[in-house]
């Protein structure tokens, strides 16, 4: 192969550069305090009150190798809404909180490079029981829901800024995934980049095996309008910016599953 771009690219896959990296000047070894592990918000934010995970009543029950065994991605929604106990299993799954180990620091239901856990999860909520139509973000540390603006043309706005896929405008909720990449920079200098790649495939299957536990279904979405997406979340797209997102909605029982 004698493309550079493309080796350039390849290399990005590659363990190779922690060879060059002087990890005894990274922010951390150097002393600097870890960036907080969930973004901050105004004490007067509009905020939604979450099902605590360990109170939900509503969610079947699944077999992890049923689970496993039917994920597969899915595009045909039903038009029907998720409710709150259902979205609130959902954002467990994906990203729920286990154990604060201190400002810098918690365990959660996905792996993640050094425990850094540098993913922020907004919600596009189209049909969710309870919910106004608009942008949320999920707070991790608390279980809730913060309300971050309404939009017109909502539904069309995620749909073209994800390039004219359908399914985004289609579900009842999409899962946006946004990268601060200081938190695992913090650690790992210029070797976070990839590491925070990885840890958003580990959200993301979460999230489709939990799917199979509420008769819902969802498809990753890698391919979007990059400034579109970042303008639409109102993030800055160099601090924070849009790396993964995952419509979800209801879907027929197994036997009529696109």
């Amino acid at each position: 192969m004698k493309n550079p771009k493309m080796e350039q690219y390849r290399y990005f896959l590659k363990d190779t550069i922690r060879k060059h990296i002087d990890f005894s000047k990274t922010d951390q070894n150097m002393g600097v305090d870890p960036p907080p592990i969930e973004k901050p918000f105004a004490d007067n934010a509009i905020i939604t009150e979450l099902p605590k995970p360990n109170t939900l009543k509503n969610i079947p029950g699944i077999n992890l190798s049923d689970a496993i065994k039917n994920r597969k991605s899915r595009r045909a929604f039903l038009n029907k809404p998720i409710t709150l106990d259902e979205l609130s299993f959902l954002l467990w799954a994906t990203q729920g909180i286990r154990n604060i180990i201190d400002r810098g620091h918690a365990y959660r239901t996905v792996p993640s490079a050094g425990c850094r856990h540098a993913l922020e999860t907004y919600l596009c909520v189209l049909n969710i029981e309870s919910l106004e139509e608009g942008v949320y973000r999920y707070l991790p540390l608390e279980h809730r829901l913060l309300f971050e603006f309404t939009e017109d043309r909502l539904k069309e706005k995620i749909v073209e800024a994800a390039y004219g896929q359908p399914y985004p405008g289609k579900a009842a909720v999409t899962f946006i995934w946004t990268a601060m990449p200081y938190r695992m920079e913090w650690r790992y200098d210029l070797a976070a980049h990839k590491v925070i790649a990885i840890d958003a495939g580990h959200a993301c299957q979460n999230l489709y095996l939990a799917c199979e536990a509420i008769n819902a279904g969802t498809c990753a979405i890698g391919a979007y309008d990059q400034d579109a997406m970042d303008r639409l979340l109102r993030i800055d797209g160099i601090d924070e910016f849009t790396i993964y997102l995952a419509p979800v909605g209801k879907v027929k029982n197994a036997e009529g599953l696109d």
